[in-house]
């Protein structure tokens, strides 16, 4: 069929891997040395992975190709991880000054409001009455993964859970459920920055003793790409922290 697909030029291209994990479908590999399509029906020609080539290998072209197949994402993203690419050079994400750690009171004033460390109380449970409001179960901010310091004190000794941004407003009970005692990192790896997060995990991971890592992401395959981020990191990292993974269906159900 005639699609949009990606198409990668060898010639231009140095192997420097940063197309790898901005590709959420896992379509992207480094073999001899140069980034490769490895499946047309493993690509959704959206060009996820364009603005993260150096060096303008990548391009979205219209060809014959076989159609995008889901399933087939599903089931090559649920095979062992692809190593990481070697990316010296790569700054943190998240410039913002008041992402240094700090203690800070709950209103602490200064800098960026969304990147300031804190700490939240538990809210008081408001009875059992079914009309009765539910209760965050939040214990920390930030949780957008670009903004949280690998060195965030929430960090250490939790159990960390790491969602899809979509998965919380899918899952109604997300916060009893997923989230309660557990520390939350969010972010979406079909477009935001795939290298970044994984050089984030993975310093998380290196720096704090994590002791369980949970994937929450929705049963659309790009969404699996989360769990590759967290398998990689886990390589990167040496961290010998147990991982479980939580599909959300589209209909807000657990899979």
């Amino acid at each position: 069929m005639l699609r949009d697909i990606v198409r990668i030029d060898e010639a231009k291209c140095n192997g420097c891997g940063l197309c790898v994990p901005a590709c959420a479908e896992g379509a992207i590999k480094i073999i001899d040395g140069k980034a490769k399509l490895i499946a047309d029906n493993l690509c959704d020609g959206l060009g996820a992975c364009l603005g993260h080539c150096p060096q303008d290998a990548i391009i979205v072209e219209k060809r014959n190709a076989a159609a995008f197949d889901e399933a087939a994402v599903e089931a090559h993203l649920g095979g062992p991880p692809p190593a990481a690419a070697a990316h010296p050079g790569h700054p943190p994400a998240g410039g913002c000054p008041s992402a240094q750690v700090r203690d800070v009171a709950p209103h602490g004033g200064g800098g960026c409001p969304s990147a300031q460390v804190r700490h939240l109380a538990p809210a008081a449970a408001a009875g059992s009455s079914e009309a009765a409001p539910r209760r965050s179960e939040l214990r920390q901010w930030p949780v957008q993964m670009h903004l949280v310091p690998p060195s965030a004190p929430f960090l250490q000794d939790a159990d960390l859970v790491l969602a899809a941004d979509c998965a919380p407003f899918a899952y109604a009970d997300f916060h009893r459920d997923l989230l309660q005692g557990r520390a939350l990192l969010i972010g979406c790896p079909k477009l935001d920055d795939g290298q970044a997060y994984l050089d984030k995990l993975t310093a998380i991971l290196r720096q704090n003793r994590v002791r369980s890592l949970t994937v929450v992401h929705m049963e659309v395959p790009c969404c699996s790409g989360l769990i590759a981020i967290a398998r990689r990191a886990l390589e990167a990292s040496g961290a010998a922290t147990p991982l479980a993974t939580v599909k959300v269906t589209i209909g807000g159900d657990l899979a």
